[in-house]
């Protein structure tokens, strides 16, 4: 068949070389981005998963771009949910939302959809540090070790995540 690769992934040697291959890689670009190692290694499990599900769609030539792009989807769901538990334990720690009132209960899904929207305004790297600090408590310092990165680049995304966030709930509340 033209445009059909030869090599089949969903023969069981195949696949295992594919995770051979890459799953260290991905684990590591998770863990980059998001500095949980049990997450990036929970998450490489899902996306082998998901490319054994789909073994039969996936041309072997372009199995690394569908490996990786399973992986930040993934991790961008974890990351929404995230923000959804923070939004709601952060603004509501001892509540129980059944009994609140209706207009209450919109008025809580109003700001915890402006929460998510101001959060995925924010350009990746900066969400990221915002993520890892107001969800996971990381220290700049921690987070920058876990990044590889320096605590002044911590700091300085941090800063522009604090300006968006600022910016977006003063919008909200005019």
């Amino acid at each position: 068949m033209p445009g059909k690769s030869i090599v089949n992934i969903c023969l069981e040697a195949v696949y295992e070389k594919i995770f051979f291959k890459y799953a260290d890689n991905i684990r590591n670009f998770i863990l980059a981005k998001c500095g949980d190692l049990k997450l990036a290694e929970d998450t490489v499990q899902e996306v082998f998963l998901k490319l054994w599900e789909k073994c039969a769609d996936v041309r072997f030539d372009s199995v690394k771009a569908f490996l990786y792009r399973i992986a930040d989807n993934r991790l961008k769901d974890q990351f929404r949910h995230q923000k959804v538990v923070l939004s709601y334990r952060s603004n509501h720690p001892n509540e129980d939302f059944h009994n609140q009132s209706p207009e209450h209960q919109l008025e809580e899904k109003e700001f915890k959809k402006k929460l998510e929207e101001i959060i995925d305004s924010m350009p990746e790297k900066s969400r990221v540090v915002f993520l890892m600090n107001r969800i996971e408590k990381l220290k700049y310092r921690e987070i920058a070790d876990r990044l590889e990165l320096s605590q002044k680049a911590v700091e300085k995304r941090m800063g522009i995540a604090l300006e968006i966030f600022r910016k977006g709930i003063n919008e909200w509340k005019k």
